[in-house]
């Protein structure tokens, strides 16, 4: 890193003969002093004209039509005004449906959802309810069923990526403050404000080409294992479920009805399980609280720093600069993440493989199917895990599934179902190693408990009431006796 803070280099010292100093300033085509000492940014106005290596705004522009250049310019307007959170969501909003619009590597671009198609996700969603009413005591979840495009699904599922991405991100724009000598972080105000723009701008760029490239794969807002849509919508993509049935060799109408039944089988989990959603994304932010930034990487990018490369800061995002703290708090943390993601995506996997065995000729090739999709993720999955320093892919779903199936055989439906009436009945890390122990050993009736917490509570605020209504009475007679004197 440079002697001076984030490479700024002093302005050379004024000429004594201000025309002497002109002359030589310009000598050879260069334009002014550069006051910040950033490579590349000489001030405009040399001989090499606005094509010259001198021209900072020909370096970053000078190859663009006149319409990029506008962008360009409306991009780097937004990056530098930015003042709101850790990431600039406006930015990833609209980068990702940019991405969306682009079309995906087979060249297959995002259309508007047609009424047939719409009333044929209807109907396979409904069907899919019916079917898993016989494999499950949790009743149907989808209050309403829907068929999005891809730029839907960015528009609907936004709000819980920022839920997942804030901590981290919130971690590295302290991180960008921390990197200035403290004594100096006083004098830099403008500076650090700036910083924070252009990291809550690259972060939405990121998020954004993340999320617009992932809309081209998902077939629904369950894919990633969370509940990524509005509560109560089943929510399937039919174009994404054309492109991922097209070399399956099974029927189109199978297909659909195989990813319906998964959706509808999320939406009964995440509506029937109250505490399950913030159980997840709670174990996701106690992951991220953990996550180490290295602020020496950072360091040496701010360092660095080139106006006219934007795409460096981008890069060094990309490149990891996320490590998961090696402290038993944070090996916990992801091991109740990896687990819990690997229950949801098991008992899922089991529920729907039962309901689907004696209907789809196709279920076991589709099983095979979902799981090997979620056993390696996508390629945008991957930049998310970059972005994050998290995998969110249940390592243990065959071992979850398993266990699941076990328990079906061991103590029926309800039997099975019932453990997820309270987190500590569900099996742990260890249980996945002996499936069969956890099966046979007696458990818990946690529902007795709330019972007995429930009515002690009641009999407490009873005598709480009682008693408030008694010296409520004492005051009316103290009150009577001295109006009687």
């Amino acid at each position: 890193m440079s002697d001076t803070p984030f490479g700024f280099g002093l302005p050379p010292e004024e000429p004594e003969n201000g025309d002497e100093g002109e002359k030589k300033g310009n000598q050879g085509g260069q334009g002014g002093p550069n006051p910040f000492g950033f490579p590349g940014m000489g001030l405009p106005g040399g001989a090499g004209g606005p094509g010259g290596a001198d021209n900072p705004f020909a370096a970053m522009f000078g190859s663009m039509n006149p319409n990029d250049l506008g962008a360009a310019f409306q991009q780097l307007g937004q990056m530098l005004s930015y003042e709101g959170g850790p990431v600039n969501w406006d930015m990833a909003k609209d980068i990702a449906r940019q991405t969306v619009a682009q079309g995906t590597a087979d060249g297959v671009k995002d259309t508007s959802v047609g009424v047939a198609e719409k009333s044929a996700v209807e109907e396979a969603v409904r069907l899919a309810d019916h079917w898993l009413d016989g494999v499950t005591s949790l009743p149907s979840g989808a209050t309403t069923s829907v068929a999005w495009s891809r730029a839907e699904w960015v528009e609907a599922t936004l709000p819980v990526w920022k839920e997942l991405v804030d901590p981290v991100a919130e971690r590295v724009g302290a991180a960008m403050g921390s990197v200035l000598p403290e004594e100096m972080q006083a004098m830099a105000g403008p500076l650090l404000g700036m910083m924070r723009s252009m990291g809550g701008a690259m972060f939405g760029q990121q998020i954004g080409q993340a999320v617009g490239v992932l809309a081209g794969e998902v077939v629904g807002s369950t894919d990633i294992g969370l509940p990524l849509g509005p509560a109560g919508k089943a929510a399937l993509l039919p174009l994404n479920i054309e492109s991922f049935g097209k070399d399956l060799g099974v029927p189109a109408e199978e297909v659909r009805l195989y990813l319906a039944l998964r959706e509808a089988a999320h939406a009964r989990l995440f509506a029937h399980v109250p505490w399950l959603r913030s159980h997840l994304f709670g174990a996701v932010e106690g992951y991220a609280r953990g996550i180490k930034v290295d602020t020496s990487k950072l360091e040496d990018v701010v360092g660095q720093l080139d106006p006219s490369n934007p795409e460096q800061l981008q890069e060094a995002l990309q490149g990891g600069m996320f490590q998961p703290q090696d402290t038993p708090e944070q090996k916990a943390a992801l091991a109740r993440l990896e687990t819990a993601l690997a229950l949801v995506e098991g008992w899922v996997d089991a529920v729907v493989h039962e309901a689907a065995k004696p209907r789809l000729t196709s279920a076991d090739a589709m099983r095979e199917t979902m799981r090997r999709r979620r056993a390696s993720g996508g390629p945008a999955e991957q930049t998310f895990a970059t972005l994050i320093g998290l995998e969110l892919r249940p390592r243990r779903l065959r071992d979850a599934s398993r266990l699941w199936a076990s328990l079906t055989d061991a103590r029926g439906v309800d039997g099975r179902d019932g453990l997820w009436e309270h987190p500590d009945m569900l099996p742990t890390a260890s249980d996945l190693d002996d499936p069969d122990g956890f099966v046979h050993r007696e458990q818990l009736d946690f529902s007795e408990i709330d019972k007995m917490l429930g009515e002690a509570a009641q009999k407490r605020d009873q005598a709480a009431d009682q008693g408030k209504q008694g010296d409520q009475g004492d005051g009316d007679s103290d009150g009577e006796g001295e109006a009687k004197k």
